[in-house]
């Protein structure tokens, strides 16, 4: 039994043509014919679709393109709609008997998934959106946590001299997560310095305390801006580099040849880039410390009249050890957080180029967001302990 589909109307003629036989029981075989153009009149899928609604046994589809002429996307359009019906009512496609060209294009359109925008946030309103986004943030949250656990058993590992990676890894990395970095946080912090010292000037000025400005500029930067705006920086900078190297691994299957070859993806990359962040990171916020007081200086001495040695004098007399010492302690956990993050989002980002970019822009979203709680439960905890 032969379906022929899209008989030509009077005066209008198909060079499309779509042909189902039914083979055997339970195949069918779809036989196109003539030039698949957008021009050119052409096959409805709909009257394909009715065929295998009447066939409801057919478990088979197979192709002949035996007679086939020229095709643009239009035949890519009717082989996918083919291969999708066939999908959602469990069909065999087999592809094999298409031409290398189709058979290539139709693969790159099935291996790329469908963006369903659509269909999130659907039905349940606003209480089944809520419940979503707890369940999708207790996940998120477990990931996290899981991910922290293995990193620490892999940090346990090398300092008992058993986890596998590379020396020469983690000096590369602190070379980029570090002195590469300077200058980018040399301007950060020099310009955050200034602002500091510029509304610190402004408004002392109307007491005739211009010379506290030099107070307010070396304890907001060593306990707050300092550790503060290396973390930010860090985390678009070396955290979402993090993400996408991982990520761009994962999509390469390198991550897992590693798994074949049997060693811990998170020991050979993930710890070497967490162990190299967190070591640069108080490195970083100490430098930032100082550029930051520099640049409130330098509007200090710019728009009032102290001296460089009443400033340096008043600098060193409002800042004490303990102060230094909590945006220091600070900077520890903020590199383990965009570290962290940074590496997790890689690892777990999915097999696409668009999903090494969700990953890093999740990356560097999460790191900033993590940095502010984090600092914010310190200020508080700082505050308790009057330190």
């Amino acid at each position: 039994m032969a379906f022929i589909f899209g008989k030509p109307k009077a005066g209008v003629e198909i060079t499309a043509v779509a042909n189902v036989v039914r083979r055997d029981v339970g195949v069918a075989v779809l036989h196109i014919e003539g030039d698949w153009l957008v021009k050119n009149r052409r096959s409805p899928f709909s009257k394909i679709e009715r065929f295998f609604s009447v066939n409801l046994d057919l478990r088979r589809l197979e192709f002949d393109t035996s007679k086939l002429g020229k095709y643009d996307s239009s035949l890519i359009s009717l082989l996918f709609k083919c291969y999708e019906y066939c999908r959602q009512n469990n069909i065999a496609c087999e592809i094999g008997g298409l031409p290398k060209g189709p058979r290539s294009l139709l693969e790159l359109a099935i291996a790329v998934p469908e963006a369903d925008v659509t269909r999130k946030g659907g039905g349940g309103g606003i209480i089944g959106r809520l419940g979503e986004y707890a369940l999708n943030a207790a996940g998120s949250f477990k990931a996290q946590a899981t991910f922290v656990g293995e990193v620490t058993i892999a940090l346990v590992k090398a300092l008992c001299g058993k986890a596998r990676y590379r020396f020469s890894d983690l000096l590369l990395v602190m070379q980029k997560s570090g002195p590469e970095a300077l200058p980018i946080v040399a301007l950060i912090s020099f310009l955050v310095g200034m602002i500091l010292g510029f509304v610190g000037v402004v408004q002392l000025a109307k007491y005739g305390s211009e010379i506290f400005v030099a107070d307010l500029v070396g304890i907001a930067t060593v306990r707050e801006m300092g550790a503060m705006m290396v973390g930010v920086v860090m985390s678009g900078r070396t955290g979402a580099a993090f993400a996408a190297e991982l990520g761009s691994m994962k999509v390469n299957e390198e991550i897992s040849a590693l798994r074949t070859f049997g060693i811990s993806p998170v020991e050979f990359l993930v710890l070497p880039r967490v162990v190299a962040l967190v070591l640069m990171f108080p490195l970083l916020t100490v430098f930032a410390d100082l550029i930051g007081m520099i640049g409130g200086m330098v509007i200090a001495l710019g728009l009032s009249d102290i001296s460089y040695e009443q400033y340096a004098n008043r600098t060193l007399a409002a800042l004490s050890l303990t102060q230094i010492s909590t945006g220091i302690g600070k900077s520890f956990i903020f590199g383990l957080i965009v570290s962290c993050i940074g590496c997790q989002k890689g690892m777990e980002c999915e097999n696409s180029s668009a999903g090494v970019g969700m990953a890093t822009t999740a990356s560097v979203v999460e790191s900033i967001t993590w940095i502010i709680v984090a600092d914010a439960v310190f200020a508080v905890a700082f505050t308790i302990f009057d330190i």
